[in-house]
């Protein structure tokens, strides 16, 4: 089973892919955006074709309080839209300090503060579909 992994910001979507049996996430790469979520979910479509994704894990931020902020509802209502025009499941995974984590991994191996924005979401958006793989394993 093969899986797309999404970390949705406010200018930019993070993607990663699984490998075909569902095992390891790998960063894929990001799209820009000016909250053009209509955009964005044309652009997941035509990934989960060309790709032939079975599944689509989208981060869910909540905060630390395990409350659901402005975020939170922001995912929600895109995983709406994602859900209206794929015909697989999309799946919430809790994101909480996957950015964090992201950028500690990449500051750990000496990626330039450059570069670090240009694959930071990315990473986070491996770290929430391996996380997502990991806890289907058990």
């Amino acid at each position: 089973m093969r899986y797309l992994g999404l970390d949705l910001g406010s200018r930019t979507l993070g993607i990663s892919t699984s490998d075909a049996l569902g095992i390891i996430a790998s960063s894929y790469g990001v799209i820009r955006h000016q909250e053009e979520y209509d955009r964005l979910v044309k652009e997941v479509k035509q990934l989960v074709e060309e790709l032939k994704i079975d599944a689509v894990v989208l981060g869910f931020p909540k905060n630390m309080n395990n409350t659901i902020g402005p975020k939170g509802e922001l995912s929600l209502q895109f995983k709406e839209k994602l859900e209206k025009v794929l015909s697989i499941p999309v799946y919430l995974q809790d994101e909480r300090l996957s950015t964090k984590s992201a950028t500690d991994m990449l500051i750990t191996a000496d990626v330039s503060r450059k570069n670090r924005k240009k694959v930071v979401d990315s990473v986070a958006a491996t770290i929430i579909l391996q996380t997502f793989l990991d806890k289907e394993k058990r």
